[in-house]
């Protein structure tokens, strides 16, 4: 999260090069200097033609049962097969069940993988890891969250962040590990801005943009003139004796803080409000609109988490007994609030010109049993389950690999997290072949060797 009051130095050493400096991350939080830009393009990393896409990464923490929504199997026997009727959608290729109704209808807009698979621990824990950074974590090193990589590679379009999550980070589900929604052995300089508040309360406010009370007028003026300073100088900013004076983190705070840009774009009650009553008047529902907000006033990469935890909230994660729901339950409650936002979401991202540059990604941690539980529910199961794409060059309304009769495991074009994450990054038009500065500064490839994005989609 960005912090205003960091302790950390910028710093060099001697004898490293230019690139080795760049890789510090010292000149992260004033955002990508040219000759970062530079060095990212001669990686190979960086297409100018790309420069303008973006993601909004939605992650359906606690794991939708793929049988009960996008991949359902009305053949297979009732047990597996559960209360809900397919209907037909936009895409004649695509079937999807009756509790996404408007999803049905702007199926033609979006395309489902139905064969993603992991082989780690069915806990929650180690899914978000694998998903949203392409790898778990092993050996003590936690690798970033695409968005963080994004953030590194590319810096900021405008004063706000490259990289945001909303409304928070995801909190316990269980397993006590990382979730991998961080910059992890990139620094926190590279770390996403976290708005830590509900956007569908009436005293909704960001509270990174104002300033700490222990921050008076006067030290805030002399930070400001710091900030000219080190604009003036970037050039030389190594040799700069400013560089001792400049946490980390502190530029891209002062710039959120001071930045009108910034204050407009999370401020929804710009918003008509037919129009937030369209999103829906709960956390999920205003953070997807404040998502369309953020991509607008130039944020890369916006990941929404549709639930904090799995504890103290109906979620995804139908398990059938207390405290968690049923099947049923989920249509009752998770399904409407879902379809409504994410429908809302795509079409007016289309309306306003924006769904072609911005990849709508809906991932989640696994999948769910395919036999239903004597509780009413189903478990988690990592061994095939659905994800699906929107925009960003995608091509809707398609079928991506297949699971076998009962949901159980892919029968056509298996397709790992590594796939998932790949995917995601060839729609921001990377070059998958990048580096990224790993622990004790070695080289660390953006996504593993020979893994590939999920071409069909494109």
């Amino acid at each position: 999260m960005l912090n205003l009051t960091s302790n950390a130095k910028a710093h060099t050493c001697d004898g490293v090069s230019r690139r080795d400096f760049i890789q510090v991350g010292s000149l992260g939080a004033v955002g990508l200097s040219l000759p970062q830009l530079v060095e990212a393009q001669e990686a190979g990393a960086i297409k100018d033609e790309h420069d303008d896409k973006n993601v909004i990464m939605i992650f359906n923490l606690g794991a939708p049962s793929q049988i009960d929504t996008f991949d359902p199997k009305p053949d297979a026997a009732a047990e597996i097969r559960g209360p809900f009727s397919p209907i037909q959608t936009a895409s004649p290729e695509m079937l999807l069940t009756e509790i996404l109704p408007r999803h049905a209808k702007i199926a033609d807009k979006f395309s489902v993988v139905r064969s993603v698979y992991h082989t780690a621990a069915a806990v929650h824990d180690t899914g978000h890891q694998m998903l949203q950074t392409g790898r778990l974590f092993t050996g003590g090193i936690n690798t970033p969250h695409a968005g963080c990589a994004l953030s590194y590679l590319r810096g900021r379009k405008t004063d706000l962040p490259a990289h945001a999550i909303l409304p928070e980070p995801m909190g316990s589900t269980g397993g006590n590990l990382p979730h991998g929604q961080d910059a992890g052995f990139l620094g926190k300089a590279y770390d996403p801005f976290v708005l830590n508040a509900d956007p569908s309360k009436k005293d909704f406010e960001v509270p990174d943009l104002l300033p700490p009370a222990e921050i008076g007028e006067a030290r805030l003026n002399r930070r400001r003139r710091l900030r000219d300073v080190v604009e003036d100088t970037v050039k030389g900013f190594e040799n700069s004796e400013n560089a001792e004076l400049l946490g980390s983190n502190f530029e891209a705070a002062f710039r959120l803080m001071t930045s009108p840009a910034a204050r407009e774009a999370f401020d929804l009650s710009k918003e008509p409000e037919k129009v937030r009553q369209r999103y829906g008047m709960n956390r999920f529902g205003q953070c997807c609109l404040l998502s369309r907000r953020l991509i607008e006033a130039g944020v890369r990469f916006v990941t929404v988490n549709t639930f904090l935890t799995v504890f103290n909230e109906i979620t995804w994660d139908i398990h059938g007994s207390n405290p968690f729901t049923s099947i049923a339950g989920m249509k009752d409650v998770v399904a409407p609030m879902y379809d409504q936002a994410y429908s809302t979401l795509i079409e007016d991202l289309e309306q306003r010109g924006l769904l072609g540059n911005t990849l709508v990604c809906n991932l989640a941690e696994f999948g769910r049993t395919p036999r239903v539980n004597p509780a009413g529910g189903r478990d988690h199961w990592p061994q095939c389950f659905s994800v699906y794409f929107a925009g960003g060059g995608v091509q809707g309304g398609q079928v991506v690999g297949a699971s076998d009769p009962n949901g159980g495991f892919p029968a056509e074009r298996a397709v790992d997290p590594s796939n998932v994450v790949a995917t995601i990054y060839h729609s921001l038009g990377l070059d998958l072949d990048t580096t990224l500065p790993g622990p004790n500064g070695r080289p660390f490839p953006l996504v593993d060797f020979g893994k590939e994005a999920i071409t069909e989609l494109f």
